[in-house]
């Protein structure tokens, strides 16, 4: 009886052994797929992370390059701009000029219309010397004469 229970109890320690060492084989190749998952994660992980650094790398590109074109479109549409005030500042000068010489030119006819009353009976169109020798000053006058503005005599 002690040959077979003393069998007995060495198989069932086998036994319990290779249990054992089923189980710690079971663990080991739980803790080897688990760890390959994490490495497949972890690689995922890093590729995404690539991906999304590339993708922020060409966007930088990209914007980089917008930004040039609108510094580009507001340096020409500032120069533009300029151009348009310079000649803006030459029209005001030629009104203001225009309008003096509108203004002079109103009070001559003015004071011609006040002395009418007293030469009646002289016709003044006709008449190219006057009383005095003189030429008509009406004669001398060109109406046509260019009006000269430049950006120096501009003032603001």
């Amino acid at each position: 009886m002690a040959s077979p229970s003393g069998a007995s109890s060495g198989s069932s320690s086998l036994q319990n052994s290779g249990s054992e060492g089923d189980l710690q084989y079971v663990m080991d190749q739980r803790k080897r797929k688990r760890m390959l998952s994490n490495r497949e994660s972890a690689r995922r992980s890093r590729m995404r992370k690539q991906q999304h650094l590339d993708e922020l790398i060409a966007q930088v590109g990209q914007l980089k390059k917008e930004n040039s074109q609108i510094i580009t479109s507001m340096g020409s549409t500032s120069q533009l701009y300029q151009n348009v005030e310079a000649e803006n500042a030459i029209l005001r000068a030629q009104m203001a000029e225009l309008s003096n010489r509108l203004q002079s030119l109103n009070e001559i006819i003015d004071y011609i219309n006040s002395s009418n009353y007293l030469f009646d009976d002289i016709d003044i169109e006709e008449t190219q010397i006057n009383d005095f020798g003189f030429m008509n000053p009406w004669d001398s006058v060109s109406m046509n004469q260019p009006i000269m503005a430049s950006a120096d005599m501009l003032m603001y």
